[in-house]
């Protein structure tokens, strides 16, 4: 479902606050009752709210967790996954990497490799690839969101665009049954584009959670990538479709 530009603000505001009332949206974008609720309604058939008396709540899987709970969230995944994909990649290779907890793990298993050249908008990568001495370490401008070390906007997007890389390592907010990567954050979403755009080999690290959660923006498609690394098998239709898109699927831990 395409949301509307209002609709998409609406989530941000739930994101944050947790809960939204139909009076206070309809003055604050000037539109009748009716449209809110209407809105409102149009997001919840899509999964990505409840409604309440009066207004509405965030649903459980759609809500974006804190960036500390996040890194907790399915840590040994998320540590298996990052190893699976540092051994994918040789020394001596230019990697953009982006923001996510999935990201940083990865990035803890490169501290061995040698003669990397990174780029990246996560200042949490940088810090944890500053001590490799033969890593080239060069970090994009950007405004600072300190929730979790990342750098996003349009400044960020523009700097991406100087760079032809090796190899994109990305993390996505959810991942739909279609395959469709999404994310609450626009500014986010632009900056990965802009990543993938860059690189000759795109890679998704994501675990089995982010095809239970829902997210508003979509990023790109599984077709767009050439690799995905998780913890778990994909569902049958969507390995389907991978195969079919020439897409390789890496199980961390599989024999």
């Amino acid at each position: 479902m395409n949301f509307s530009l209002r609709q998409v603000q609406i989530l941000e505001l739930i994101r944050s606050t947790g809960r939204v009332a139909v009076e206070e949206l309809a003055v604050r974008f000037d539109v009748t009752l009716q449209t809110i609720r209407r809105d409102l309604g149009e997001l919840a058939d899509a999964g990505m709210l409840d409604r309440v008396h009066g207004g509405a709540v965030l649903r459980g899987g759609a809500l974006n967790i804190g960036y500390d709970e996040r890194r907790q969230t399915a840590a040994e995944a998320k540590a298996a996954i990052g190893a699976a994909c540092a051994a994918l990649i040789a020394d001596n290779t230019s990697l953009i990497v982006n923001l996510g907890t999935t990201t940083e793990a990865v990035a803890r298993a490169l501290t061995q490799h040698r003669n990397l050249t990174v780029i990246t908008n996560n200042m949490n990568v940088a810090n944890i690839l500053a001590p490799n001495e033969t890593c080239e370490v060069i970090v994009s401008g950007g405004t600072l969101r300190r929730s979790d070390g990342g750098l996003v906007g349009d400044l960020t997007s523009d700097f991406m665009g100087r760079f032809k890389v090796d190899c994109a390592i990305i993390g996505t907010s959810a991942l739909d049954d279609d395959g469709d990567l999404l994310d609450f954050d626009m500014a986010e979403v632009r900056v990965s584009q802009a990543i993938l755009r860059q690189a000759r080999r795109a890679v998704l690290v994501a675990d089995h959670s982010k095809l239970q959660r829902r997210a508003p923006m979509r990023i790109a498609s599984l077709a767009d990538l050439d690799l995905v690394v998780t913890d778990r098998a994909l569902p049958a239709p969507l390995t389907e479709r991978c195969r079919t898109w020439g897409t390789e699927v890496v199980v961390a831990g599989a024999v």
